[in-house]
This record gives C-alpha cells, sequence and structure tokens, in this order.
C-alpha cells in the first residue's frame, strides 16, 4: 500500500512540474515572438546606417576627423559581457563561460556586464568589473544603452582602453544560439572599401552641414544602435534556448509520468491478484 501511495505522489509531482515547465515554454516563446519582431524591424535602420558611414568615411582622412576609427594607446580592452539574469536557459550560460575562458583573458580586459550571471562568475574570478547593470525579463529598452555608451566614452576616449568588444550569444536560429566575440571600437567600417567602389559613389553627394560635423554624430547614433542590436540578440537568444529547454523538461516529464504511471499499474495489478490469491485460499481452507 505505501509502494502505491508513493507512486501517486511522483506521479503528482510529475504532473506539476511539467504543467510549470510548459507554462515557462509558452511565456518564452511568447517573448521570444515580440524580441524576434523588433530585432528584425530594426535591422534595415542598422544596414542603412552602416553603409551612410561607410559611405562617408571613404570620402574623409579618418585618422584626424575622429576619435573613433583610431586604436588608442591603451593596451587593455573593454569587454561588454551580456547575459541572462535568470537560468533555466539550456546551455546558453556555460557556453559563455567556455567563450570567456577561450579568451584566455588575463590582465588585459576591463569588464561592464549586463545580466547576475556572467556578473557573478567575473566578480567570483577576481577580474576589473568597472560597471554592471540588470539585463532584466522584458524585452530590454533604449534607455538601456545611454549609460554604457558613457562608459564607453569615458573609457575609450579617455585613452583608458584601446578597444571596445562585446560578449554575447548571437541568435542563429531557434534551436541555435552561438556565443560570440565581436569588436565595436575602433570602427573599421569603410576600411576596405576598393578604389572602383570609391569611384562608383556619386561624387556629387552634398552633405548639409559639411561631412565632418555629420559623422561624429552618425557614429555616436551608430554605436548606440549597435549596442542596442546586440542587446536584443541577446535577449531573443536567451528566449529561443529557455523555450527549448522547457520543452525538452516538459517532454521529459511526460516520459517520467508514463513511466510511472506503467510502473503504478502494475503494482496496483499485483496487489489486486494477492487479494483475490487470499480469497480463494480462505474459501479453500473452509
Amino acid at each position: 500500500m505505501a509502494n502505491t501511495l508513493q507512486l501517486k505522489r511522483r506521479i503528482k509531482t510529475a504532473q506539476n512540474v511539467s504543467k510549470t515547465t510548459r507554462a515557462m515554454q509558452m511565456i518564452a516563446a511568447s517573448k521570444m515572438k515580440r524580441a524576434q519582431n523588433s530585432l528584425l524591424s530594426g535591422r534595415p535602420y542598422i544596414e542603412k546606417l552602416s553603409v551612410l558611414i561607410k559611405d562617408i568615411s571613404a570620402k574623409i582622412d579618418k585618422e584626424s576627423a575622429n576619435s573613433y576609427f583610431n586604436k588608442r594607446g591603451s593596451q587593455k580592452t573593454l569587454l561588454l559581457v551580456f547575459s541572462p539574469d535568470k537560468g533555466l536557459c539550456g546551455g546558453l550560460i556555460s557556453n559563455l563561460l567556455k567563450e570567456y575562458f577561450s579568451m584566455n583573458a588575463e590582465d588585459g580586459y576591463v569588464f561592464l556586464t549586463v545580466g547576475k550571471k556572467m556578473e557573478r562568475n567575473i566578480a567570483r574570478l577576481g577580474k576589473e568589473l568597472t560597471a554592471s547593470f540588470p539585463f532584466g525579463n522584458t524585452i530590454p529598452s533604449y534607455d538601456m544603452v545611454f549609460p554604457i555608451a558613457n562608459i564607453i566614452n569615458d573609457y575609450y576616449l579617455g585613452e583608458k582602453v584601446g578597444s571596445v568588444s562585446i560578449l554575447t550569444t548571437s541568435f542563429k536560429t531557434i534551436f541555435i544560439q552561438k556565443p560570440q566575440i565581436i569588436p565595436l571600437l575602433p570602427i573599421t567600417i569603410g576600411e576596405q572599401i576598393e578604389e572602383q567602389e570609391k569611384n562608383s559613389k556619386n561624387p556629387y553627394q552634398l552633405f548639409e552641414p559639411d561631412i565632418n560635423t555629420i559623422l561624429p554624430v552618425l557614429i555616436k547614433r551608430y554605436l548606440e544602435t549597435s549596442i542596442y542590436h546586440y542587446l536584443l540578440e541577446a535577449y531573443v537568444a536567451e528566449q529561443s534556448a529557455r523555450m527549448i529547454a522547457m520543452q525538452n523538461a516538459t517532454d521529459n516529464a511526460k516520459d517520467i509520468i508514463q513511466e510511472l504511471t506503467l510502473e503504478y499499474n502494475k503494482e496496483r495489478q499485483q496487489k489486486i491478484t494477492r487479494e483475490i490469491l487470499d480469497l480463494s485460499g480462505a474459501f479453500l481452507s473452509v
């Protein structure tokens, strides 16, 4: 009797887990869909902005025009690390850690984290952490970008670091999220334009005001938009990884329920059979 009661409790627990993981899967799918729409809708803007900066940078002397094109004197790198605040997203966080350790990051990095998971790991390793921000559980707002951009300007333009990179998770497909390191500064757009491509541009383009006035504003907007784009991509990757992880957990819980139900039915049938045999033995002995 105790065995069947124990099996019933285990079946009930597995059913509750299945309901919880199923609900989390649906929530993650809904969040991923909304964030994916935001990511795709903003992609044409950043692509057009990249083309515009590429076109302008081909017409000026980048060494004297803007500091964002020039590598700074410091050998250190400011590394922005984007990670979730919470777990239950499969191997996403462990893959970020593997990518971090593959960098051989010793003393050449200054860290800025967005997300509590990687913040804890970097702080535990005793690295230089200049700032940390929560990632949040909703689609990142554009306001998140401004304090990050201010710190980048302080460290890069102040020559505290020589370059800026981002360690984040890129969204390939719903089933594939890949960690990667993306160089952010110095800007390399337009450095490999061929001479014939330069000549193919309209030589009579006019800019109002002049190019040297427009370029700093465009680069600032490009920097902010790029950071926001990678924040959105990290959020979409997180939600897709969580959706797949919760789907797998739901399937595993259902498999456990099926196995426990079969075991419960066997135990119940054996109990009924033993009771029938006891009754038959009692009648025969009379």
